[in-house]
Order: structure tokens, then sequence, then C-alpha cells
């Protein structure tokens, strides 16, 4: 049978959405629902596995781990993209990557209740509320308030959207930004200064790698204003974190709601756990339960197209 390893399972629920016992007269099958300590352990626990079924940007499947991994044959992500797979190193051992459908407006959704969390404290004021006290902080409205974003694609779209429902005026930046698209949606194009010294909320949208990588620095946070919150819902290295947790701590600004870190899962005793203007999620922009049994039902779709010898949703660039 084909032995096939399910990672980065940190809740326990890939059972919950496809039925893993009726699979196991087909594949041999192990749910792995901790992060592997380091890339040496990871190959040791998955060198006899032939497919691997993973969550995107978890595990890194590095050149290294996949030419160590001597009988691996498939590798199936979440998504139809992930940046943690190293895809010339599999295409060079003709491994096939292939992926699944997505919903979009779950890290949407998210990105909002980031911001109307930021907006009126709902960090202090629900752990205030569990020690007996009552109305510590006074929030802002968003009426009137200007919307940044940084990344006006799918995601920022659907947060321009509902933004102009709020009341808010829409500013947008990125090194590609799509005019028509700013046009339709009623957004204001802007320069990265212009939006950084004048948004009220800054929301990032942009896909990560070495374009945007610190895009956010201690440089850009002097320029923001002290009462401009920061949320970021792509992915951690866009945010210089460091420079973000003396932003928050020597309160440069006024707070910011991250998902998404540099390292992942947060070490327990990072700085951010810690700050109290730090609005903190364990990147769960996806995590649904429409987008999991879409994932793992799809996934299975794949493997068994896989061994059929017709691949469905290959990714190969």
């Amino acid at each position: 049978m084909l032995k096939v390893a399910i990672l980065d399972d940190y809740q326990n629920v890939s059972q919950d959405f496809v039925d893993l016992k009726k699979l196991l007269g087909k594949y041999e099958i192990r749910v792995f629902n901790e992060p592997f300590s380091d890339e040496n352990d990871a190959i040791e626990q998955l060198k006899e596995y032939e497919a691997l079924l993973i969550m995107r940007e978890r595990t890194k499947i590095t050149s290294n781990l996949i030419k160590n991994l001597k009988n691996l044959k498939y590798i199936i992500t979440s998504g139809m993209r992930n940046k943690a797979i190293d895809l010339e190193a599999a295409k060079k051992r003709k491994i096939i990557v292939s992926g699944t459908e997505i919903n979009i407006n779950p890290t949407c959704e998210l990105t909002w209740a980031l911001i109307l969390g930021l907006a009126r404290n709902l960090k202090t004021e629900i752990d205030n509320m569990y020690q007996g006290y009552w109305q510590s902080t006074v929030g802002v409205e968003l009426k009137g308030k200007i919307l940044g974003l940084i990344g006006l694609g799918k995601v920022g779209s659907q947060v321009a959207t509902i933004a102009k429902a709020f009341g808010m005026q829409v500013m947008a930046w990125s090194e590609n930004l799509d005019l028509d698209k700013c046009r339709e949606l009623e957004v204001l194009p802007s320069s990265k200064e212009d939006l950084i010294k004048n948004s009220d909320f800054i929301s990032i949208h942009v896909q990560g790698g070495e374009r945007y990588k610190d895009c956010i620095t201690l440089k850009e946070f002097d320029k923001m204003k002290k009462t401009t919150y920061l949320i970021n819902t792509s992915r951690g290295p866009i945010v210089n974190e460091d420079d973000l947790i003396i932003a928050l701590s020597t309160n440069v600004i006024a707070g910011a709601g991250i998902d998404v870190y540099e390292k992942e899962p947060l070490p327990e005793g990072h700085k951010l756990r810690f700050i109290q203007n730090a609005l903190i999620v364990p990147h769960l922009g996806y995590v649904t339960a429409e987008n999991y049994s879409k994932f793992y039902i799809q996934m299975f779709e794949n493997l068994d197209a896989c061994i059929s010898g017709k691949p469905i949703r290959v990714i190969d660039n």
C-alpha cells in the first residue's frame, strides 16, 4: 500500500473532514499533529513515505528535504500556491506536485475581525471582563477613517468593498497596482509613502516572497500616525518582526492585528505574545470548516488521480 503522511494537522481534525478509516485498505496513513523540531527530524520521520499531504505555508518542503526523501512521489498541498515547496527540486526528482481549490473570503473576514477588534480594543475589554472590570477603554469609529491597502488583488478587493460599507475612504498601493480595479472599486491609487503617512488603518494583501520582504520596517512605522493600526493577514516577512515589536512597545503606532509570522508556529515565549496592543491570532486566515473540507477531500482526489496516471490540479510553476 502507498504510504501517505498527512502533515500540519495541528488541530487533529483531518479525520473530521475525510473518512480515513475507509481509506486504510487503500493507503497506509499517518497523521502528524505537531511541527517537526527541524529538517533532520522531518527527514527521519518522513523517509518511508511516498506521498505528503500538506497545508500551505506550514512545513517547508526544501530541496534538501526532497533530496533525502528517496521514496517520495507525490506532494499535495492545500491551495494552488505554496511558496514553502521547492518546485524546481520536485521537478528534478519527477515528483508530482498538485493542489486544491481554496476559498479566499475567510481571509477577508478575518481581516475585518482584526480591524474591528483593534478599533474597539476588544482584547483589553474581553480580558478585563473576565477579571471583573467594566469599560476600561474608548474605541474609535470606522466611518470617515482612511483604510490603506497594500495590495488590491482578490482579498484586497474584498476588503475594499466592505470598507466602503463602513463609510471608510480607501487608498491602495502595490508595485503592480491595477488602476482599472481602483476605478471599479472607487479606491484612490497612492504612492507607498502617501499611504503610510495618511492611513488610519493599513492592511496588507500582497503575496509573500522577496519582492515585498521587509516592506514595512521602522522607517515606515516612523512615518505612520501614532493612531494608526497595522493589519497583516498575508505573510509574516512582509513586516519586519523586530521592528514591529519596537513600534508597538514604544507606541509608535496604536496597535497591530497579526495573523502571520516570521516563524510559525509562533514560539511560546515570543515577545509578541506579551505586547498589550498586539492583537495576535495563530494564522487562521484560511482555517474554516468549509476550506478544510475542500482541502482534505480534494487532496485524496488528487492522490487517486496520480495513482491512476492522470494527475489533476498540477502545480508546475
